[in-house]
């Protein structure tokens, strides 16, 4: 089984093919530049390189957040699209869970983790458990501080997975003290190998259904239903007005 594993989730941009349980090739960047430009030249590139056909692909699989909401969609769209055009199917992977699959040998709790901004992060809380990787507390975006307050009641050594998880380290040392662990930054990145063999065990999905998983509204979406909402809101303060003054 040829898997074609896309991520473009977060600033990191990354791509792996993989044959059966044999990784055939992967390509990591970490640069500030528009997926969507990149994205498919990306693949076309690891393709050529594998000498695989796209039609020989059985099965795409997609980081499907949470990060940016703009990387996320244009992931999820070219993963559709090519899942669509080839006629197979596709299955989505937690952009968290692939970053928590750095912390493979790590005896405590992972906690990969994405700035969010306004000192939040979208996190998660995952465990190795007989070399399968577990997920102990489900995606979220949270406060810092109350994350590094929830973390600290467990008791347990933590190593912290991501390239902004050093943004966030003094922070968890004052609550965690030595039970903090940071990932050095040859593990910070999501690595696409991964993905695809975590999404080698999802659930297949009809590219026309697959959904991904902001777990937020764009801030622009969110300040439009703002918006919408206090119109409506205003619409029904004039009619109970015109009612109370006919």
């Amino acid at each position: 089984m040829k898997i074609l594993g896309i991520d473009t989730s977060n600033m990191p941009l990354g791509v792996a093919l993989a044959d059966g349980d044999i990784i055939k090739g992967e390509l990591i960047t970490h640069v500030k530049k528009d997926h969507s430009s990149q994205a498919m030249p990306a693949i076309e590139s690891l393709l050529r390189q594998c000498k695989v056909a796209p039609g020989e692909l059985d099965l795409i699989v997609v980081a499907k957040g949470p990060g940016s909401y703009t990387g996320v969609r244009i992931g999820v769209t070219i993963a559709k699209t090519l899942a669509w055009s080839l006629g197979i199917p596709i299955a989505g992977v937690s952009s968290l869970e692939v970053l928590a699959a750095n912390g493979r040998y790590f005896p405590g709790v992972i906690v990969p983790l994405f700035d969010a901004r306004r000192g939040q992060l979208y996190t998660g809380l995952y465990r190795y458990e007989g070399g399968v990787l577990r997920c102990l507390e489900a995606d979220r975006i949270v406060a810092a501080s109350e994350w590094a307050r929830q973390l600290s009641e467990r008791g347990e050594d933590v190593l912290f997975v991501g390239a902004d998880a050093p943004l966030y380290s003094e922070l968890f040392r004052n609550h965690l003290g030595e039970r903090v662990h940071v990932a050095p930054p040859s593990l910070g990145l999501p690595r696409p190998s991964e993905l695809v063999m975590l999404g080698k065990e999802k659930e297949r999905e009809n590219a026309h259904t697959f959904v991904p998983n902001y777990i937020r509204l764009a801030e622009a979406e969110a300040k439009w239903l703002a918006k919408q909402k206090g119109e409506r809101n205003d619409g029904d303060r004039c009619t109970i007005s015109a009612n109370d003054h006919p």
